[in-house]
């Protein structure tokens, strides 16, 4: 395909993801299956397009004087790849590209300084959600929500039961990979440029033989700060597909107990393959179906693990159609389900036990509120200071977080280079 082709094709994908609110995966798959032609580099750089244009989505809108996808897409493409007006134009004078562009169209591609405008425009992110951003981050709003939409890398956590991060790195060298700097476990491939494409890692015979997963810097460093030790006994509440769990039976070196739970047995299913490719002996999966047997682990646990489901805005990098299909009701939906899971989470912990919250959230409706709603309702547990438990956990001074939050550490692209995630560390009174 040509390149104006590609921008034609992001038109219609992002005409699917805006006008019928679904998934951008989905709707670029469902254009691959309608396009067969379409080869490997094409669909990569479609995507590329799509996602871009999803990122700076306001930024875009406002530099166009118009949201449409049209608009959307054809300054993304000028942006992505650093062309002027009259290159644009030239690019897209194609068979199968998008119409030739209008006089208004030229006009605002051809402008060079951006008005100022709202925090919201310039970071990316909905306006309903400026004031909760406002109140974590202040004048760093824009700041925070710009670095939330940019390109995501690909963070590796190597499986120190089966490798060393030495290993991993000349294993997978011509991928050019760089230790993280705060997960002492992790390593790092740049996000592609242009319409590059990231390499499919996870194919790599080094994963399939269990050496490392795919997981951001940021949950590497909540798993290590659960402070899990070889014969704990540990519970992982909303474990997903697992990439906390084999962390932590990384961590414990096989030896003692994780049970892994998830209320969503969907979530639950890659967890089995997962467990078997990375040597992770010492996990007991208990199923949506049997939340009675949780109910037999009370009081017994040493560690008890909420990564509670959220509205994910710490993720913007990798979902970016996400943070557009966010409603007010679903955060107000996600806050009930919080409480649910830490209550659930509370009867669990032993005395001297922690209870290690986390979510892939920026909101302090999530995050610091949470966690003192928790305390009012449970007085044995007390909140552990998260720059101790650094030091105990991992070693060394602890990073500053992101925000003012007394609670918790809260992890950020703007300062962190992770995605967004917030860590509280409580304690069972004894």
């Amino acid at each position: 395909m040509t390149p104006g082709a590609r921008i034609e094709a992001a038109i219609e994908v992002l005409t699917d993801v805006i006008d019928r609110h679904r998934p951008a995966s989905e709707a670029l798959k469902d254009w691959g299956r309608m396009h067969r032609f379409a080869g490997a580099g094409d669909r990569a750089a479609i995507g590329n397009l799509v996602f871009d244009a999803l990122r700076r989505r306001n930024s875009l809108a406002a530099r166009m004087q118009d949201d449409a996808s049209r608009a959307l897409a054809l300054a993304a493409a000028a942006e992505l790849l650093q062309l002027d007006e009259d290159g644009l134009a030239r690019l897209i004078d194609v068979p199968h590209g998008p119409a030739p562009l209008s006089d208004a169209e030229r006009k605002r591609l051809a402008a060079s300084d951006a008005p100022a405008h709202e925090p919201w425009v310039l970071g990316n992110y909905p306006e309903w959600l400026g004031p909760s951003l406002a109140r974590v981050f202040g004048e760093r709003a824009a700041a925070e929500g710009a670095a939330l939409s940019e390109r995501a890398p690909i963070d590796l956590r190597v499986n120190t039961l089966k490798a060393s991060r030495e290993k991993v790195l000349k294993a997978l060298a011509r991928f050019a990979p760089e230790p993280t700097r705060l997960s002492p476990v992790g390593l790092r491939l740049a996000p592609p440029e242009g319409l590059g494409r990231s390499p499919n890692i996870e194919r790599d015979a080094a994963h399939e033989r269990g050496q490392f997963e795919v997981q951001d810097e940021g949950s590497q460093l909540a798993a290590l700060l659960v402070a899990a030790r070889p014969g704990m006994q540990v519970a992982d509440l909303c474990a997903g597909a697992g990439g906390k769990t084999l962390a932590l039976a990384a961590a414990m070196e096989n030896k003692g107990q994780i049970y892994a739970h998830d209320a969503d047995a969907s979530r639950l299913k890659p967890i089995f393959a997962r467990m078997t490719r990375a040597s992770a002996r010492n996990v007991q999966v208990i199923g949506a179906h049997e939340p009675e047997r949780l109910d037999g682990l009370g009081g017994r646990l040493d560690r008890v693990v909420v990564d509670a489901p959220c509205t994910g805005t710490g993720a913007w990098r990798r979902h970016p159609d996400a943070k557009w299909r966010l409603k007010p009701q679903a955060l107000e939906q996600r806050l009930q389900d919080q409480r649910d899971v830490l209550d659930k989470a509370a009867a669990l912990v032993k005395p001297g036990g922690r209870l290690i919250y986390i979510t892939c959230s920026v909101l302090a409706e999530e995050n610091g509120d949470q966690v003192a709603s928790f305390l009012e309702r449970h007085s044995r547990f007390r909140v552990l200071p998260w720059a101790e438990v650094w030091a105990e956990a991992i070693g060394g001074d602890a990073p500053v977080s992101a925000s003012a939050d007394p609670h918790g550490l809260l992890l950020t692209p703007a300062v962190h280079r992770t995605d967004g995630f917030y860590i509280a560390v409580i304690e069972a009174g004894r």
